[in-house]
């Protein structure tokens, strides 16, 4: 009996050792995935932008939320409506919009579905080459990263 007691406690100290390992096998794995998914997003946003397209560039990235926030020097804009308005009231045209570039600085991955991204951007116009930080809250949102909150300078 005591034999038996004793290879049930080390089959399951195997068995829990094995899941252990295997989930923070896949801990480790994730964030490279979400950072490359993360990257991708930007990437996508870059290339709106530079179509000219400020609706595929909040499409892209935004959360289309009423929960949104977007903090810049003028203060809060609430809502993907009222941030996509500002975007089209800041920048009519492509010339206006001009061609941007992003830096990534630092991708934080805190867990499965929450990222902090810390970079600068930078926008190439014929008279001005206006260029800033920016800070980003991102979230998995039916499978999807988006950006919930950003604060840009």
């Amino acid at each position: 009996m005591k034999r038996l007691l004793l290879t049930l406690i080390l089959m399951l100290t195997i068995s829990l050792s094995h899941a252990q390992k295997v989930a923070m096998e896949t801990v480790l794995k994730a964030p490279p995935a979400a950072e490359t998914a993360i990257q991708a997003l930007l990437a996508e946003q870059a290339a709106a932008w530079n179509r000219g397209d400020v609706e595929g560039y909040m499409q892209a990235g935004y959360w289309q939320s009423d929960s949104l926030l977007f903090m810049s020097a003028t203060g809060p804009t609430r809502g993907y409506a009222a941030t996509l308005a500002r975007y089209r009231q800041r920048y009519p045209d492509a010339a206006r919009m001009g061609k941007l570039s992003f830096q990534i600085l630092s991708i934080e991955v805190a867990s499965a579905d929450r990222a902090f991204v810390v970079g600068q951007w930078a926008l190439q116009r014929e008279n001005d080459h206006p260029q800033g930080a920016f800070t980003l809250l991102l979230a998995r949102k039916k499978g999807r990263w988006v950006i919930v909150t950003d604060h840009s300078s």
